[in-house]
């Protein structure tokens, strides 16, 4: 048995990537069918009702607004920048061709996520560790349960998930090369001018991932300079540059709307406001019963009537406020969110589907996904050049970051995607490792010449 197993393992690359996206797409798309063509508020996806209906409004000639009042407190006609609107024209677009068919659009969402999520998985597994790892966790990524259902909702979590995993990439192969320890002029700007069109996109589909960029950028200059001797500082100010020049023309479009500055979307203020709100004490509530008022209640009579942007920006000053009054309910309603955002257990208070998509995806996984995190830093030498340069402090550094800027804000369990995206990889390292330990082998059997461990 063990032998055939090796026989099995030692297909080449290529053959075993196909098989593995051959399964991806098959699985989301049976999830597509499976939700049709209605667009209705299933568990963890209500935000596809206010897309689907967006995007018929913008097809239908009334720009960035909705017919009715909507979440959070926007009036009807009002402008509105709370959603992306990057997503918002993917579907108003598709809607425009096919009709408003909202099972085309998620046919088109799960071929093209089904396809190149396994695919950057196994990328980054490869380059962080070896082949192994990485088809281990693009086989992880295919069967995913929580990625097969958010694959199919018309949400901006999939296409999202995808553009930080490119990020991840692209940012590793300009540290490192394309062929590792290979670096030239040309390589870098193009691996930059790519990097600045996939984290733009990224930050219009989410602009919380604002907050993590600045970190990337140091990380690549710093990481860079280690393996070469020397870092360029002139494509990294291309990534920004890109970057902001993407972002620019939402923010004139805001101003020239709300007469005052928004850099992209309305929704930090918030989000913000509503996670730290006294409400809740020193115990977060995920989500607020709307039998009870809801959020809307938790906005003061006096903030009423404003116009979306001002009042986000006057819930920002307040939730800020709320911090300074009391930082150490902030602190303690804070590590509240802990078990919020990596709730892996069955709840009384979810759907039979919300349960099985949870246990059967991180509630399986998470084990296997924490002993990799912990082997990938055990396994390292332990000198400060090589710990700060490597490949995989980059994925561990995504993981801590994101985690904490949710939890210090606002933690739901699909906040925690992207980082099951990127701890999926330590898993498959962690396979690797069991099954060496279980046939006493040092690692699983792969082609000469592929890829082996960058450390």
């Amino acid at each position: 048995m063990e032998t055939r197993l090796r026989k099995s393992l030692q297909l080449s690359t290529p053959a075993i990537l196909a098989v593995i996206v051959a399964v991806s797409v098959l699985l989301r798309l049976a999830m597509v069918f499976y939700l049709g063509d209605a667009v209705e508020n299933l568990p963890g996806t209500s935000d596809q009702i206010s897309y689907h209906t967006l995007a018929q409004r913008v097809l239908g000639g009334n720009g960035f607004s909705f017919g009715e009042g909507w979440w959070p407190m926007t009036q009807a006609g009002a402008p509105t920048s709370h959603w992306s609107f990057l997503y918002t024209g993917y579907l108003a677009g598709l809607y425009s061709i096919f009709g408003v068919q909202p099972l085309i659009a998620r046919m088109i969402q799960a071929i093209l996520v089904g396809t190149l999520q396994p695919l950057l998985t196994f990328w980054i597994g490869l380059r962080v560790f070896n082949r192994n790892a990485g088809l281990i966790a693009a086989a992880l990524t295919a069967v995913y349960t929580y990625f097969i259902y958010y694959t199919a909702s018309l949400m901006t979590e999939p296409f999202y998930i995808v553009a930080i995993l490119a990020s991840l990439l692209l940012s590793l192969l300009y540290v490192h090369g394309k062929v590792p320890g290979v670096h030239n002029r040309r390589q870098d700007w193009a691996l930059a001018g790519a990097l600045g069109l996939t984290l733009g996109v990224a930050v219009l589909l989410r602009q919380l991932y604002m907050l993590f960029i600045p970190f990337l950028l140091v990380w690549m200059w710093w990481a860079r300079r280690k393996v070469t001797g020397k870092s360029l500082v002139w494509p990294l100010l291309l990534v920004v540059g890109i970057v902001a020049g993407m972002v620019l023309p939402f923010t004139l479009f805001n101003y020239s709307r709300f007469q005052r500055f928004v850099l992209l979307n309305t929704n930090a203020g918030y989000a913000f406001y509503f996670g730290n709100h006294p409400i809740y004490g020193t115990h977060f509530i995920p989500i607020l019963d709307e039998s009870s008022g809801g959020y809307s209640a938790l906005i003061p009579k006096e903030l009423h009537g404003m116009d979306e942007a001002t009042l986000d920006q006057e819930l920002l000053k307040r939730g800020i406020q709320f911090v300074a009054d009391e930082p150490e309910r902030y602190v303690l309603l804070s590590l509240s969110r802990i078990p919020v955002y990596f709730q892996f257990w069955p709840s009384a208070k979810s759907g039979l589907l919300s349960n099985i998509a949870r246990v059967s995806s991180f509630g399986l996984l998470w084990p296997f996904m924490l002993y990799g995190l912990v082997l990938s830093f055990i396994r390292r030498p332990w000198s400060v050049s090589r710990f700060l340069s490597a490949p995989a402090l980059l994925l561990q550094m995504f993981v801590i970051i994101y985690s904490v800027i949710h939890l210090l804000s606002w933690a739901l369990i699909r906040y925690r995607l992207p980082v099951d995206a990127v701890l999926i990889v330590f898993a498959g390292l962690a396979f690797m490792d069991l099954y060496a330990r279980l046939f006493r082998h040092r690692e699983l059997p792969k082609p000469a010449g592929e890829g082996q461990m960058i450390s």
